[in-house]
């Protein structure tokens, strides 16, 4: 932002305008670089937490797997399968 001036005593004012200007939008970005940190850190927690979840859920599938003596199939699909099948065929009756 540049302004012609004519008078000596405006261009105290322009020059305390500017300085004034100037450290109100580097006091405006480093908000915003303050909220961005937040959010970034926000999001990589959010992402380890999903991270150690899938690993629960995965040591969970394995665990499961091994009850049933699943270990080492080919595919996911066929030990889910093997498991519905007992409870729609209703062997306890």
């Amino acid at each position: 932002m540049h302004v012609a001036l004519q008078d000596g005593h405006d261009g105290d004012t322009s020059k305390q305008s500017t300085a004034d200007m100037t450290a109100f939008v580097q006091n405006l970005l480093q908000q915003m670089q303050g909220r961005f940190q937040q959010m970034s850190e926000s999001i990589i927690s959010k992402i380890d937490e999903m991270g150690n979840r899938i690993d629960e859920l995965e040591q969970s599938i394995n665990d499961l797997r091994a009850e049933m003596g699943q270990e080492g199939t080919s595919t996911p699909s066929t030990p889910m399968k093997l498991k519905d099948e007992p409870k729609s065929a209703d062997d306890s009756a």
